[in-house]
């Protein structure tokens, strides 16, 4: 249902707009506008191809213009990421879905024992096999959702 609804927004938004220099603030705002457009049922991750590049043509009409720059956006957590921080963005999928895998086997998060930032527990996920190798930051559970984040929440 949501495939044929995109494949004819797509090729309803075939114009041709300008390249140019997107902000990252200008193109979450245009996510922002695009999202509160979007019909029930319909999920965000239509504009995020399989690479975790943002695909612009459904952005094209809100923008005025295709970014000059690639961004990428997590499936998981709807984050956006400039290029230089692509591994990052490939990370966050990972480790969220590691996450949630473990809640469901084991109802509870993976998380350091006593740790007021509830910052995840890799070794818990490896005990299960849920991830093959541990990323090289640290992340976070939020409350929002139980969200991972690579962002130290604040005490």
């Amino acid at each position: 249902m949501w495939k044929e609804w995109f494949m004819k927004k797509k090729k309803h938004h075939q114009e041709k707009y300008p390249v140019k220099d997107i902000s990252y603030h200008e193109l979450k705002r245009a996510i922002r506008t695009f999202s509160k457009d979007l019909p029930p049922k319909i999920p965000l991750k239509v504009i995020i191809n399989d690479d975790l590049s943002i695909d612009y043509t459904l952005l094209a009409p809100i923008l005025k213009a295709i970014p000059k720059d690639t961004f990428y956006m997590s499936k998981e957590t709807y984050e956006i990421f400039e290029e230089k921080d692509l591994p990052i963005a490939i990370a966050l999928d990972q480790v969220q879905q590691a996450v949630d895998q473990y809640l469901a086997q084991k109802n509870e998060l993976p998380v350091i024992d006593h740790d007021p930032y509830q910052k995840v527990n890799f070794f818990k996920l490896e005990q299960l096999q849920l991830i093959q190798e541990r990323p090289d930051m640290d992340f976070y559970i939020t409350d929002q959702e139980n969200l991972v984040t690579t962002k130290k929440p604040q005490s």
